[in-house]
C-alpha cells in the first residue's frame, strides 16, 4: 500500500442536484453543515442519459461560488463531442478546475451511448480539448463492474481510464475493505500510482441499500445483510448499527493507507458528519 500513502488524506462529498425549490434550499444547508470540514471537493453527479446537465451546471457553479471545489459528473451516455466541447469551456470559464468522468448509464431504452462509447475516450477527449486544466477522477470497481464480461476485462477498462489522463480515482461503495486492499495491490503491481479513494456509503435504512447494491453491483456481506434485515422497520436501530459498520470499515481503510473517502451523501449531512465524528474528524466553526 506504499504508493497510496504518499498520498495526503482529503474528504469530498457528493450531491445529487436538486430536483425544487425545497430541495434547493436543504441541499444549500447540507453544504454549509460539511462545508465545515474544509473537503477536497463536492462532486456533483448528471443524471441518467443527461437528465440533469442544467441542474448540474447550476449546482456546480453555486457550490464553486462559495468557496469550495466543486466538481461536475459528465458522462459518455447520449453526449456528443459538441455538446461536451461546449461544456467544458463553460465550466472553464466559470474557473472549475475539477471533472470527474464517468460511461453513465443508459436510461431505459437508449440503445447506444453517443459519441462516447467508454470513459476512457471520454478522458482522453477531455485531455485533448483542455490540456491540463482539469484535475479528472474517473471510476473504479473494487468488487468488479456489474457489466464486466470478466475481473480482468474490468480492469483492462479501468487501465485504459488512467492511461487516458486520469489524475485520481473514486470507487464505487463497498463494505468489504479486502477488495479495495486486493485493488490497490493490482493498481501497484501494474505501475498505477494515483490516488484510489474509496466510496463510502452510510447506511440508513436498508431497503435503499439493497436497491441501490442491486444495481450498481456493490455487494452486502451476508453476515450485514442478515444482522440488517433482523432490525425490521427499527430505523433507529439500523442507523446506530449502520454508524458503527461504515465507521470501523472507514478506519480500516484511512488505516491501511486509503488517501482520503469520497461519502455519497445522498443529499444528506447528518450520516457522513456522524462517521467523520466517530472518526475524530470534526467541523471547523
Amino acid at each position: 500500500m506504499q504508493s497510496q500513502k504518499k498520498h495526503p488524506q482529503l474528504f469530498s462529498f457528493e450531491f445529487y442536484p436538486p430536483k425544487t425549490e425545497e430541495g434547493t434550499a436543504s441541499l444549500q444547508i447540507v453544504h454549509s453543515k460539511l462545508a465545515k470540514l474544509n473537503p477536497d471537493f463536492f462532486s456533483v453527479t448528471f443524471g441518467a442519459g443527461g437528465s440533469t446537465r442544467d441542474k448540474t451546471f447550476s449546482t456546480v457553479i453555486d457550490i464553486q461560488s462559495k468557496g469550495i471545489a466543486a466538481a461536475p459528473h459528465l458522462s459518455c451516455v447520449a453526449s456528443t463531442k459538441d455538446n461536451i466541447r461546449a461544456i467544458l469551456k463553460d465550466y472553464q470559464d466559470h474557473g472549475i478546475t475539477k471533472i470527474v468522468a464517468l460511461r453513465g448509464d443508459l436510461p431505459s431504452g437508449m440503445m447506444s451511448a453517443g459519441e462516447f462509447r467508454y470513459a476512457n475516450e471520454l478522458v482522453e477527449f477531455i485531455r485533448q480539448e483542455t490540456g491540463d486544466h482539469f484535475q479528472i477522477h474517473v471510476a473504479a470497481y473494487p468488487e468488479v463492474h456489474p457489466q464486466a464480461a470478466s475481473g480482468v476485462e474490468d480492469f483492462k477498462n479501468f487501465k485504459r481510464k488512467v492511461a487516458a489522463g486520469a489524475n485520481a480515482v473514486i470507487t464505487q461503495y463497498f463494505y468489504n475493505a479486502e477488495a479495495y486492499f486486493h485493488f490497490v495491490d493490482s493498481c501497484e503491481k501494474n505501475g498505477i500510482t494515483i490516488p484510489i479513494v474509496p466510496g463510502i456509503m452510510p447506511i440508513t435504512q436498508y431497503s435503499q441499500l439493497f436497491r441501490f447494491s442491486e444495481m450498481c453491483g456493490a455487494d452486502i456481506p451476508r453476515w450485514l445483510r442478515k444482522r440488517l434485515e433482523s432490525f425490521g422497520d427499527d430505523k433507529e436501530a439500523i442507523q446506530a448499527f449502520g454508524l458503527d459498520v461504515v465507521t470501523d470499515l472507514c478506519q480500516r481503510l484511512l488505516d491501511g493507507g486509503a488517501p482520503g473517502l469520497h461519502f455519497y451523501t445522498m443529499n444528506q449531512s447528518a450520516p457522513t458528519l456522524a462517521i467523520l465524528e466517530n472518526l475524530q474528524i470534526k467541523p471547523h466553526d
